[in-house]
């Protein structure tokens, strides 16, 4: 298990109602009503557990990926990330997830991208914390 030696930061937030609620962090920067998605049964229009964890993974992994690339001497200020939070039945426990990250760099090759993205999916506190849990996929992109 990894666990920080020093916490500095410490997010708070409290969830009424599950997927039909309100979700709402302490210092009130998120406080969104929440909706099921229609895929699902939903009636949609609101935010949901797959889009907030897609929204944190990838600018968690953004950050990982810029300072990778600028310890390997690689300019990626202009990269993009972004997270697909897929959502489904898992035969054995109900309900699972899974991830694919896509990242681009312009200017930088393809197999770069793809050689930095399993730089920093070794670092980021999202993958360590999604390692072995659930299946991340790593797509390069051409910017």
């Amino acid at each position: 298990m990894l666990t920080p030696e020093n916490v500095v930061y410490t997010a708070r937030a409290t969830a009424r109602g599950g997927r039909a609620g309100h979700v709402r962090t302490e210092d009130g920067i998120i406080d969104v009503d929440l909706a099921a998605p229609p895929e699902t049964g939903g009636p949609g229009g609101a935010a949901n557990p797959e889009l907030l964890f897609a929204a944190g993974y990838a600018a968690c992994y953004q950050n990982a990926f810029e300072r990778v690339a600028k310890k390997e001497g690689v300019d990626a200020s202009e990269s993009r990330v972004s997270a697909e939070v897929g959502f489904g039945r898992d035969t054995e426990r109900g309900f699972a997830i899974s991830v694919v990250l896509r990242a681009g760099v312009p200017g930088v090759p393809v197999e770069e991208v793809r050689r930095l993205m399993a730089a920093a999916h070794e670092v980021c506190p999202y993958s360590k914390a999604t390692r072995g849990n659930i299946p991340v996929e790593l797509v390069p992109e051409a910017a």
